[in-house]
């Protein structure tokens, strides 16, 4: 749509940026499953941006163009995961690069990173997420090609100053990456803050509904670093499928009002269990008590996200005999969705995890609050 930036991020989402399919009129778009497409008798290809759907599949466009748009992003492009899409930046390094990650991130990741940097001859340094000067003491200059950061980081929730970050990367001769996955482009949007590159996890917030696994990468310049991660794809094939790319546009158009009602049933959930006695603490970063608060603040517009974790007095046992007592929150692995899920980290991650055993991971949905109120304090009591 002409003049679709001078509109708000809301407005984009909700209408996939304006779309009417100019031979029907109709306003969703559709799916286009064909892997393959016609030239004419010159052997040109009759549309030039679709040849083969390994990566140029009609089917992405219009997700990709929302999520540019929302990010404010000179490009952005789809994955088969968010793993895929994580992996790709980290493949098109060369070996040895110096990159830095958090210590406590999405754990698939971290354990990926630590196996694939060792083969690849990558040199991997980690730091604490929750010090504020750990991420400094970690960048060599010259050496280190990719900071790659978590925020708010998963399942702690501590925030890490974008903005800091990309001045400490950048002064380095470093990039600078973001998984927003938890704050999506509702709350943060990092490329505006200094990032060079922003992931999702689409599987989560973006669509939103439990039924899609995707990823995505969105960048601040087609730069030749860019151009090296389309060539990934391509030449690795991780894309999602026609159908998953449909349904991740349609889920995108709620994405506001998902959030922005996840954000504000977190907020109240935290604050009114925050004194409660069976709990050792809340971590939630729109909490005045969470030590990233300040930071949150300043970066995550109009709310905190949907996320939070509790640490039940007692440990372990304490804390999985809440989350079997829960009635309204699922038992259940995942993120973002519409319905509220509860989750014993620990027992996902194993006993290498540097999550507390005592902590439960909430994923807030968008039921009625009072319900979810209502559970936990049951579960606690």
């Amino acid at each position: 749509m002409a003049g679709s930036n001078k509109l708000k991020p809301e407005t984009c989402a909700a209408q996939a940026l304006h779309f009417v399919d100019p031979t029907t009129g109709a306003i969703v778009p559709g799916i286009q499953p064909s892997t393959t497409f016609a030239r004419d008798q010159d052997y040109r290809l009759i549309v030039p941006s679709h040849s083969y759907a390994r990566d140029e599949s009609p089917s992405f466009d219009a997700a990709e163009a929302v999520l540019q748009r929302l990010e404010n992003a000179a490009d952005a492009m789809l994955f088969s995961s968010g793993m895929a899409a994580a992996v790709a930046v980290f493949q098109s390094l060369a070996p040895g690069d110096h990159v830095v990650a958090p210590r406590v991130m999405y754990w698939g990741l971290r354990n990926w990173l630590t196996d694939f940097c060792g083969r690849w001859g990558l040199e991997l340094e980690l730091f604490d997420p929750g010090d504020p000067r750990a991420l400094a003491g970690t960048i060599r200059q010259g050496r280190t090609r990719l900071v790659w950061i978590e925020t708010p980081s998963n399942p702690t929730w501590d925030v890490i100053d974008i903005a800091a970050a990309a001045e400490l990367a950048h002064a380095a001769g470093a990039m600078l990456a973001v998984d927003s996955t938890a704050a999506t482009p509702v709350l943060t949007r990092p490329l505006e803050l200094g990032a060079d590159l922003v992931m999702h996890s689409a599987t989560k917030y973006l669509n939103g509904h439990g039924d899609v696994v995707a990823g995505a990468l969105a960048t601040a310049q087609r730069d030749e670093f860019w151009e090296r991660l389309c060539r990934q794809r391509h030449d690795g094939g991780a894309i999602p499928g026609s159908f998953e790319a449909w349904l991740l546009q349609r889920g995108m158009r709620t994405l506001f009002l998902r959030v922005r009602q996840a954000s504000a049933s977190a907020l109240r959930i935290a604050q009114e269990l925050e004194p409660h006695p069976a709990l050792e603490s809340v971590l939630y970063p729109g909490l005045e008590s969470h030590p990233g608060h300040a930071i949150a603040r300043r970066q995550m517009l109009g709310g905190y996200g949907g996320m939070l974790s509790l640490r039940i007095r007692g440990g372990r046992e304490a804390a999985l005999a809440v989350a079997n007592r829960c009635r309204v929150f699922i038992r259940a692995t995942s993120l973002g969705g519409v319905e509220s899920l509860i989750e014993h980290r620990f027992s996902i991650e194993g006993p290498t995890s540097p999550v507390p055993p005592d902590l439960l991971r909430l994923s807030i949905g968008v039921e009625a609050v009072d319900d979810l109120l209502d559970d936990l304090r049951q579960a606690l009591a």
